[in-house]
């Protein structure tokens, strides 16, 4: 039997790290040395993160700087903490999956409007390969910093690629995300709060989020061209999932054979007969999408739903681990939904 790969985890208590951990425990191609987490330093991993008292994981030590050595560090951090973290990790001929933001875009001028910093790392800008199997498979084959996608951007570029690829994307398109809870991270905040969460919903960073330049920027490097995305998410009082919406103007055609052709050979994407639900796709790594032509209106209308938390994050991340390392790229990730 070929030796294990060794991985470290760089916040292992966020929803990103913990389920990334519960993937990892399962990897029969994985030896998981170390987590990194200064706030519970010193403990077993089982005594950090009690659910995982009884797993495979439960013995792993808990440390505030890694002490064993490793081939590859999967970075659940914040953006500014990872920001500093991976260039360290690099510079020591480790590779990297890095969950964060810090090293998605390619333009370099976005990060202070929309990260609050000015990047201070540009040469890893231009070296990190972002983390969509479906578009970059090539270049994550082999790469030293993979940048995972956000899970909107996921769940949306997903629906939009088929019309990149046909040369049929607009000036303009119109995403609409509804997301679970866990999108928000684990930190507490008010409108999170289970009095102000539980039967409530709302839309948020509606004039300006994130994850819009980093769709653009994504598009521009498949098509060469500048296209538009107004994006509007929702939050909604469910754990995790999430539901994506693209609109867009298009000439009447096939979208199901066109879908079916772009995603034939893709392990996770799946087109679906009616409109999906999240409870279909909950702890995987699928992608099911629903797409469909209005006459009425002359719009296409796609609808994409992932986990958050699955191909949205951390089974996204062991995808591209896989990839990484020349290992089947489902390896790991065949999981049935969690239901009900």
């Amino acid at each position: 039997m070929e030796q294990a790969l060794r991985i470290t985890v760089y916040g292992p208590t966020g929803y990103t790290g913990l389920e990334l951990l519960r993937v990892l425990a399962g990897h029969p191609r994985v030896n998981l040395v170390q987590v990194v987490s200064r706030s519970s330093s010193g403990k077993r991993l089982g005594e950090a993160v009690p659910h995982l008292s009884a797993s495979p994981l439960a013995n792993v030590p808990v440390v505030s700087e890694p002490e064993e050595d490793f081939d590859l560090a999967f970075l659940c951090l914040p953006h500014e903490a990872s920001l500093d973290t991976v260039p360290r990790i690099l510079a020591v001929g480790k590779r990297v999956v890095d969950l964060s933001g810090a090293y998605r875009m390619k333009n370099e001028s976005a990060y202070p409007e929309y990260y609050g910093f000015v990047h201070t790392h540009p040469d890893l800008v231009s070296k990190s390969v972002y983390g969509l199997p479906e578009i970059f498979r090539d270049n994550i084959r082999g790469a030293e910093l993979v940048s995972n996608p956000g899970c909107y951007p996921t769940a949306a570029l997903l629906a939009m690629l088929p019309f990149l690829r046909e040369g049929m994307l607009p000036d303009r398109v119109t995403v609409h995300g509804i997301s679970g809870v866990s999108g928000a991270g684990r930190s507490p905040k008010q409108q999170f709060h289970f009095p102000e969460m539980e039967g409530n919903f709302f839309p948020y960073s509606v004039e300006k989020h994130r994850h819009v330049p980093e769709m653009e920027d994504v598009i521009r490097r498949i098509t060469g061209r500048e296209v538009k995305v107004r994006f509007t998410p929702t939050v909604v009082p469910a754990p995790r999932g999430m539901i994506v919406t693209l609109y867009l103007e298009a000439d009447p055609v096939d979208l199901k054979e066109m879908f079916r052709e772009t995603f034939k050979n893709e392990p996770f994407v799946r087109i679906v007969e009616s409109p999906p639900m999240t409870r279909w796709v909950l702890g995987t790594s699928l992608c099911l999408i629903y797409p469909f032509y209005d006459p009425r209106t002359s719009m296409a209308v796609v609808i994409s739903a992932i986990d958050n938390l699955g191909k949205g994050a951390s089974h996204q991340a062991v995808q591209n681990m896989n990839l990484m390392f020349g290992f089947d790229e489902a390896e790991a990730l065949t999981t049935t939904p969690i239901f009900p």
